[in-house]
């Protein structure tokens, strides 16, 4: 049987490259060799696309990967057939693509931008399709699906960074008027926790705003929830599933970009300290707005549970969920009965599936 050409794409121009990084080790770490003819291309933090040709994997989260002696340009083509191109001296070899695993966090990896490169060349590729990646990543849009579709969520408001610089004073007086101290602050077009922020008071949410509109124009101001973190992983074309729940336990203020992936303060329980009805209820809440945005092949979604009534609340999609070696999504499939081996194998059918 003849193996399966699978592109791996790392790394990236965002925010999230090392996130990225870190993914893309574990991802190929767990890919069978058996099954497919691996092909891991590297986007580096200058735009500069590099077929890998080393097989030690360790080297990705370091950035040592890029000085391999047997590293290659490379890139995707946009005519259909030509698949990846790699560029030797004045010649250009081109490898046929089955399949595309898109390990790529943040803008340009997931917001859809990608998405379209694959979808012109008519490769299939592991996760929602255009629309969908572009609307989840963009946490505003995601907001109108959800109120759309009848999801109970945090209420929320948009502000505009173009606005901070002449309008800031009136911006933190409408936001105060509506919501109450804590508030968080957001990106719109973030993953990992980039820029968010939790604001206390006036001072601290005029800093929040600031610091997340270093990152995006839209900017995400949401109430607080006080409840528990809760994570459930979703795979799936016409009839998803979600996986079991899953509870952060931040040991700090909130899941930030720290929490997630430099200390080791936080605490995953799997399954999550809910009641099983409520469990039940985040699953098919889940499964609804995975739906609703149009999502294929998989997605993390998030959650608050309340504190005090166990009430369920929406909080955000991740359509390209870190698949590191402490990464959610992996480990709620494993606790599922879908080790990470066979996940992969899973996510690569589908997405193949979706292309014919």
């Amino acid at each position: 049987m003849r193996k399966i050409n699978v592109l791996v794409l790392f790394g990236g121009m965002s925010p999230e490259h090392e996130v990225s990084l870190r993914s893309a080790e574990s991802v190929l770490n767990h890919m069978s060799k058996e099954k497919y003819n691996i092909l891991p291309v590297g986007i580096t933090k200058e735009g500069a696309w590099i077929l890998y040709g080393g097989h030690d994997y360790s080297q990705l989260p370091s950035g040592l990967w890029t000085e391999h002696p047997g590293n290659r340009p490379a890139a995707i083509s946009p005519i259909r057939g030509q698949g990846l191109l790699c560029f030797e001296g004045d010649c250009v070899v081109r490898q046929s693509v089955d399949v595309v695993f898109p390990v790529l966090h943040g803008e340009n990896g997931e917001d859809g931008a990608m998405q379209g490169l694959l979808q012109l060349a008519g490769i299939a590729y592991v996760g929602p399709h255009v629309s969908a990646s572009a609307v989840a990543m963009d946490k505003t849009l995601t907001k109108l699906v959800a109120d759309n579709a009848g999801i109970t969520q945090a209420k929320w408001q948009l502000v505009r960074n173009s606005d901070l610089n002449n309008r800031i004073e009136q911006i933190v007086d409408q936001l105060e008027t509506r919501f109450s101290y804590p508030m968080f602050v957001k990106p719109a077009g973030t993953g990992s926790s980039v820029g968010v922020s939790k604001a206390t008071d006036r001072a601290t949410l005029m800093d929040a705003l600031l610091s997340a509109g270093v990152y995006d124009d839209k900017i995400l101001v949401e109430e607080f929830i006080h409840g528990k973190e809760i994570e459930v992983a979703v795979m799936g074309n016409d009839s998803p599933v979600a996986s079991i729940c899953g509870e952060i336990d931040s040991g700090t203020e909130f899941y930030d970009y720290e929490a997630k992936y430099i200390t080791d303060t936080s605490v995953a329980y799997i399954p999550a300290r809910i009641p099983e009805d409520v469990a039940e209820q985040v699953r098919d809440q889940a499964v609804r707005i995975y739906s609703a945005i149009g999502c294929q092949g998989l997605s993390r979604v998030d959650f608050f549970v309340t504190y005090e009534d166990n009430r369920v609340v929406f909080n955000e999609i991740n359509t390209i969920p870190g698949f590191t070696s402490i990464s959610m999504y992996p480990k709620l499939f494993a606790a599922s009965g879908i080790p990470y081996e066979q996940l992969i194998d899973e996510l690569l059918q589908l997405a193949m599936e979706a292309c014919k």
